[in-house]
Formats: structure tokens, C-alpha cells, sequence
């Protein structure tokens, strides 16, 4: 190997080794709001909320698309974890909450514009308060 591709080796090895990203630092919030499944809230397919959701956000967590929280500051908050449980995926906790309000406590990891909540606590729970098929009509189709 001569000195020239031996230099080139090493400065892109060099390059292959990055430094570790900077570790996000939690931030201690309460958040108050209804538990969602992201994929109809982002696809806008069910409205994705309250009562004339609540079924199918409950077989979307079931089947592991991930829940998040939508606040009443109108952010929405991905939930890696609820309550020390190792995962979210089909979790029985999470399975019992969905589309319900309310109110919790957790670390908020912000990167990359995406809020990202370990809950630590549900601190209240409303149950489902949100919406009605009278109000929406039957969905997918809405009024």
C-alpha cells in the first residue's frame, strides 16, 4: 500500500468514525390530552379521535403502530414507554386507555422536531370524552 492510499485509508476511516450523536436531555412536563394512534392522525383516514375512533385505535396499538398523545397545546407526543412497562407494542396499559384524557407526567425528549414521552405516570384519566358518531357520523366517511 503506498503512503498516498495508505493516508486516504485512514482519513476515511476517520470519517466512518463519527463522534456520538449528543444525547438528548429529558425535560420534566405534564401533558393533558387524548391518546392516539399516529397513523390515523397523520393519514387523517378516521379523524383519529374519541369516540368514533375508539375502536380502531385500539386494534392499530394491538397491532403495534405506535400511540402518542395528542395535547391540548396541540402537539403530539410519541409514547416510547407508559408506567416503567418494557414496551408499548400491544401493551395491555396502553390497550385500556386509548382515546381516552388525560393527564400526564413524563420526560419529554425533543429531536429532530418529534416529541418523544416516557410516561411516567398517568396522573388522570377521564376515560373517553371526545367526540361522538352522532357528532361525526359513521366513519370512515364522515358526515
Amino acid at each position: 500500500m503506498s503512503i498516498r492510499q495508505w493516508v486516504g485509508a485512514a482519513v476515511l476511516g476517520g470519517l466512518c468514525i463519527a463522534a456520538p450523536a449528543n444525547a438528548a436531555t429529558p425535560q420534566r412536563v405534564q401533558v393533558t390530552g387524548e391518546i392516539i394512534d399516529t397513523w390515523c392522525h397523520v393519514t387523517e383516514i378516521m379523524y383519529a379521535l374519541g369516540t368514533a375512533h375508539h375502536k380502531c385505535a385500539v386494534w392499530c396499538a394491538a397491532g403495534g403502530i405506535p400511540v402518542g398523545i395528542k395535547g391540548d397545546d396541540d402537539k403530539v407526543y410519541m409514547v416510547l414507554k407508559i408506567e416503567g412497562d418494557d414496551t408499548s407494542v400491544a401493551n395491555p396499559k396502553v390497550l385500556k386507555i386509548q382515546t381516552h384524557q388525560v393527564t400526564v407526567n413524563g420526560d419529554l425528549y425533543e429531536r429532530d422536531g418529534v416529541n418523544y414521552l416516557i410516561v411516567n405516570q398517568v396522573a388522570d384519566d377521564k376515560g373517553v370524552v371526545n367526540m361522538t358518531h352522532e357528532d361525526y357520523g359513521i366513519q370512515p366517511f364522515g358526515e
